[in-house]
């Protein structure tokens, strides 16, 4: 049977989510104004920041970082959550967010026609400013379950209301 408990992250799980969360979403934004705003001039016209590649790379180890912890989460939260239909739709939105910046962050890192790179580099980019807003509602949402009850709990109730096992 599932509970509240049952769907609580730990406060280290917790520490992780916001330690990865924060590092994946700052090396990427630092590296987005790195690329855009803050080039410099070179012997042969505009070059990039020399803090660019580090910060791709931080990126990438954070994103690295964050695939595992979608598994960690997959295993001990999505689950149960799924099952218990508690902010589901919040869930929903998040892990879509998850899975579109992964899969277009590989698909940045192996396609090299340069519209659809700039289409995925926009779509990507654009995800992931606003991702940390999909996590901050999921976090703060109120259960969307209907009942005073976990799903499961409540069909169990409801059949001994009715004198049926």
């Amino acid at each position: 049977m599932l509970t509240l408990s049952s769907l609580r992250l730990s406060r280290n799980v917790r520490s992780l989510i916001y330690i990865i969360g924060i590092g994946v979403w700052f090396s990427g934004v630092l590296w987005l104004l790195l690329h855009h705003f803050f080039m410099q001039a070179g012997e042969f016209g505009m070059a990039p920041n020399p803090a660019e590649p580090w910060s791709l790379r931080a990126h990438a180890a954070f994103a690295f970082g964050s695939i595992w912890l979608l598994g960690l989460l997959s295993a001990m939260h999505i689950q149960n959550g799924w099952n218990s239909r508690r902010k589901r739709y919040s869930g929903v939105v998040l892990v879509s967010a998850f899975v579109t910046l992964i899969l277009s962050g590989y698909l940045l890192y192996y396609v090299g026609e340069e519209h659809a790179r700039a289409f995925l580099s926009a779509m990507h980019w654009i995800i992931g400013v606003v991702a940390p807003l999909a996590y901050v509602v999921h976090r703060l949402s109120r259960r969307q379950a209907a009942g005073p009850t976990l799903g499961r709990d409540v069909f169990r109730r409801r059949r001994r209301s009715r004198g049926t096992n």
